[in-house]
């Protein structure tokens, strides 16, 4: 993983690149039922932990939110463009302390499984507490804005398992595909 504050033309190529991957993988969608929001299935989350993991935190992170918003903005959810650049950093910073706190393990096979667990936990609580904050906002008592909020993480958990098996199967490609082109 990246560390570096320089900003390289390739990096900052390689984070167009990323973004506009997320603005395609979110874009290829399937929306699914539920009590809040307008959710669907993407691949979004795999897209913006790829990126974090081969750019490091903050190049990847944003290359990541940059994408969503700019998905957020042309697909009729710009008021939620905000929120989702938040949650790539938060996401990401979720990624990357994972990511260090396992890296003596970096070559066992479950090295990416785990750290991608642990990011999805970290996209899973901002999906609930955003719905929250969105039904509690509506007016809606406490309980009744959790429950909302918490009967809608089903498509958030399957976005996350989605991207802990992609991830997986993409990352060691993906690193020494942009290593390549970086050094």
């Amino acid at each position: 993983m990246m560390t570096s504050t320089k900003w390289s033309i390739k990096e900052t190529t390689l984070m167009g690149l990323f973004a506009a991957l997320t603005v395609v993988g979110t874009s290829i969608r399937v929306p699914l039922p539920a009590l809040v929001g307008n959710p669907f299935f993407h691949f979004g989350l795999p897209i913006l932990s790829l990126a974090v993991l081969t750019l490091g935190f903050f190049k990847g992170s944003l290359a990541g939110g940059i994408g969503f918003a700019i998905f957020d903005i042309l697909n009729g959810f710009a008021a939620e463009a905000p929120y989702f650049i938040l949650e790539s950093f938060v996401v990401g910073a979720a990624l990357t302390f994972a990511y260090h706190h396992f890296e003596k393990y970096e070559n066992k096979a479950w090295f990416i499984p785990v750290i991608m667990v642990i990011a999805a936990i970290a996209k899973i609580t901002m999906t609930f507490l955003k719905n929250l904050v969105v039904q509690l906002l509506m007016g809606n008592a406490f309980g009744v804005s959790a429950f909302a909020s918490f009967s809608t993480l089903y498509i958030t958990v399957i976005n996350a398992i989605a991207a802990i098996i992609i991830v997986s199967l993409l990352y060691k490609p993906v690193k020494a595909l942009t290593n390549k082109m970086l050094y």
